[in-house]
């Protein structure tokens, strides 16, 4: 192209943006249906559904979303709402789990998923953001007693999905979650069952339902088997805050030979203690964790399996499916947990 020629096209005016008007007039419809079958087809034949679309399709029409929104008072956008400090929510492979999930349920749809970090101490400003009506909806993991959430979403009926049992369960709440409690016992009985008798816990935050659930699934076990339950220290679900936690178990009990982490960065940090104190994983002391995202540990870890991607996916047809139909009766849906047995555990320990 010459350099007039470039000019020429510089200066053509633009063709305009083909308009609403022009849609309803090509499919042959009043401007209210063809509005009406962009936004959603309710009270549209189907011919005039089809004849809508067809013109859409022919002129290259565009919505204005800021008009549409006006109209139905959507923001075409949910969120994904983590009360964590941004360190925790940028390291912990759970997280990242939740987002693939999530993504996936929402790939076929139109809706953008905005990342909502609710830090601590800010949650006052994470409640006004949903309330005053940015998002259409929100999926929320890794809730806190102390958040609020529960009862900011319960109070507001903005659509919502926990992944997580919340631990109040106020109001129709709907939720996705793994049987922590079932884990829980599961880990107890594996390490019984490799002859382990002086065992240790290390138990997840108690003001979350699954920190609880995982404790009370191995003291059950423990109880019932006739050994001792008083060796337990608690963490948060980090590897720094459990190297702590794993110096005062072994401080307070030197003799410990096995030891039930809450999760697998409980027991990555636990290991490392060990590892330094000069005990032999398992030869000298037996761990298991919980979660299976991918904690790389030397030995390798056994674990139960939480199927975090699995449980955000399907949060996220539950919110679509509210979003859709409207508010229903509470939706809960539990995944159960596998056992994968790995070298932390071998038999034929102390």
């Amino acid at each position: 192209m010459s350099v007039d020629d470039a000019q020429s096209a510089r200066t053509q005016p633009r063709a305009a943006a083909p308009t609403l008007e022009e849609v309803a007039a090509l499919a042959g419809v009043s401007r209210s249906t063809a509005s009406r079958a962009l936004n959603g087809g309710k009270r549209v034949s189907p011919s005039a559904q089809a004849a809508v679309d067809a013109a859409i399709a022919q002129l290259g029409y565009t919505p204005n979303r800021a008009a549409r929104s006006l109209v139905t008072r959507r923001t075409d956008s949910i969120a994904l709402v983590i009360p964590e400090p941004d360190e925790r929510v940028l390291s912990d492979p759970f997280f990242s789990g939740t987002l693939n999930g999530l993504s996936s349920a929402l790939a076929g749809s139109d809706l953008q998923l905005v990342l909502v970090i609710s830090r601590p101490g800010e949650s006052e400003r994470t409640e006004r953001y949903l309330r005053n009506g940015h998002v259409d909806g929100a999926v929320v993991v890794s809730h806190h007693k102390s958040d609020r959430l529960d009862t900011v979403l319960a109070e507001s009926r903005i659509p919502a999905v926990f992944v997580g049992r919340p631990l109040n369960e106020v109001g129709r709440l709907h939720y996705v979650d793994v049987d922590n409690y079932g884990g829980g016992r599961l880990a107890a009985e594996h390490i019984i069952a490799t002859g382990r008798k002086r065992i240790g816990m290390i138990a997840g935050p108690q003001d979350m339902a699954a920190g609880r659930d995982r404790l009370r699934g191995w003291i059950d076990v423990l109880e019932a088997a006739g050994l001792e339950t008083h060796r337990i220290v608690s963490s948060d679900f980090t590897a720094a805050t459990a190297s702590d936690a794993a110096s005062t178990l072994l401080d307070e009990h030197p003799d410990t030979d096995a030891i039930l982490a809450a999760s697998d960065l409980i027991a990555a940090g636990a290991i490392n203690v060990l590892l330094q104190r000069g005990r032999a994983i398992p030869e000298d002391v037996a761990i298991i964790g919980f979660d299976n995202l991918g904690v790389s540990t030397s030995p390798s870890l056994t674990t139960l399996t939480n199927p975090v991607v699995a449980m955000s996916r399907t949060a996220g047809q539950m919110l679509l499916d509210l979003l859709e139909n409207g508010d229903r009766d509470p939706q809960h849906t539990q995944f159960s947990p596998d056992l994968v047995v790995r070298e932390s555990t071998a038999t034929g320990g102390a």
